[in-house]
Parts: structure tokens; sequence; C-alpha cells
């Protein structure tokens, strides 16, 4: 079973039904209980980086976010998720991140024809191995909501780049912990084939 952490934000229930259309039980839950028990876990989203935060502590989710990494179950965290695993954001200045890797989330850069936010398809690269990644071409398309980025601070854990105005960090991968900025429970078959991959891990 895998839980899918519930604390208000955006598109959660996509992701459930991305995973119950793999053929896996998942459950939006905010359950000890449950996601202890949980095989996997998943932190989906779209938000604000804050109120993010903020609701996570609200519901008592931040510390289980830390005892399911501590514990090597594999863990994916999906846009506003992946950002929450890193220190800070413009978008909410004075508010900490989880901390769980070092870098920074930054606003995408204002340039001419460059609508922000990003909403659509772009195009991978791909930077190294992945077990997120496997059977997945260079080039890949998925679909992106965001009108922040990462920068990670730690070069060795980015999985995946792309360029939208400026170099983007669009997935991170490091012992059982998995995060993309795009959203793969909306990105077609390739989407579809990197949650395979994950709940294959």
């Amino acid at each position: 079973m895998i839980a899918v952490l519930d604390y208000d934000a955006g598109n959660t229930k996509s992701v459930v039904k991305a995973l119950e259309a793999l053929g896996e039980k998942a459950e939006l839950t905010r359950s000890p209980e449950v996601i202890r028990n949980a095989d996997k876990v998943v932190l989906p989203g779209v938000g604000v980086f804050g109120d993010a935060m903020e609701k996570l502590e609200k519901y008592g989710l931040k510390d289980l976010v830390y005892e399911t990494v501590r514990e090597d179950k594999p863990f994916l965290a999906i846009c506003v998720g992946l950002q929450l695993l890193f220190d800070s954001s413009e978008e909410s200045p004075g508010a900490k991140g989880l901390g769980i890797f070092p870098g920074k989330i930054l606003r995408i850069p204002s340039s001419e024809g460059l609508k922000v936010p990003q909403i659509g398809w772009n195009s991978l690269h791909l930077k190294r191995d992945s077990r997120l990644f496997h059977g997945i071409g260079e080039g890949a398309f998925v679909y992106f909501v965001h009108s922040y980025y990462l920068y990670a601070e730690e070069p060795d854990i980015v999985t995946a780049t792309t360029e939208y105005g400026t170099h983007i960090h669009a997935a991170v991968e490091r012992g059982n912990i998995f995060a993309t900025q795009f959203h793969p429970e909306k990105s077609s078959a390739t989407g579809l084939q990197i949650l395979k991959n994950f709940l294959e891990i």
C-alpha cells in the first residue's frame, strides 16, 4: 500500500488515481499508523511553499516525513513536495523547509516571451543513471506547473534537468528519496513509467 500524504495540497487525488491505474492500492491519509505501515510514501502537491510547511506541521506530518526518510522506506516527492525537501524558497521568505537536502528554491526569472508560471510540457536531460528514470529516453517530455525552481547545492543528487528561462534541476535522487519538480501523474505514458519504476523499487 502507498500512503499519499494529505496536507490540503492541490493535485493529491490525481496522484492517487495514477497509482491506482497502475494496480497499486493508494490511500490519501494523515494517519500515522497508515503511513508507518505503508510500503512506500508519496508527498505530492501544488501550493505555496510556506503554507505547505505550515500544513505539514499542523497535521503532524513533518515528523512522519523525517521518520520515513530515516527508515529507508521509498519516498517520492512531487512538485511542491520536492521543494519542501530543501532549505528555503524565495516564494516564502523566512519559511524553513525540511532541509533534507541542501539547496534553495528560486523564482523563474522573467524574460520576454516566457510565461511564468510555466504550465506545460518540457523535455528532460537525464544526468545520470537513475532508478526512477529506468527505461525513459533522453529528451522525454513531462508536464510542469511551477513558478519556482530548485537549485540543489549537491550536483550528485540531480538526476534530470530542463531549461525554462534558466537551468532547472528537475529531479533528484539519493538512497530511498526520489523527487520531481514535474508531475509524473500528468505526464502521460512517460509519467506512468516513472511511477511504475517507483513502485518497483
